[in-house]
């Protein structure tokens, strides 16, 4: 019977414990590919129409991100890494809202002509 007994508390008390784990786990990893997303955006290359980097910090991989510039705006894809989990998040912006939220300046016309042929 205390065979029984400690069999139904341990069994709940394990699945709750994994859980959790693995929510902490899939936690770090979105903050890592968030990151990532906060990296590509502040490093937009003017001239540049891809961009790959690898972001590691103490010998761990973070994030994996790239960067291309499209019609009218840019997408960039962050892949966040904690332990062997990983996430994956995909953005779009338009130069315009990139512009409104600061990323860029202010573009002149020319310029935006110059990003839309490349």
């Amino acid at each position: 019977m205390k065979k029984l007994l400690f069999i139904f508390l341990f069994i709940p008390i394990s699945f709750f414990y994994c859980q959790t784990k693995l929510e902490t786990d899939v936690d770090i990893a979105f903050q890592n590919a968030k990151k990532g997303i906060y990296w590509a955006l502040s490093n937009i290359p003017e001239k540049k129409t891809k961009l790959e980097n690898d972001l590691i910090v103490e010998d761990k991989l973070f994030a994996s991100v790239k960067l291309d510039k499209e019609i009218n705006g840019i997408k960039i894809v962050s892949v966040g890494f904690n332990n062997s989990n990983e996430v994956t998040i995909k953005i779009f912006k338009s130069y315009d809202s990139l512009v409104k939220e600061g990323y860029l300046k202010n573009l002149k016309k020319a310029d935006k002509n110059f990003l839309e042929e490349n």
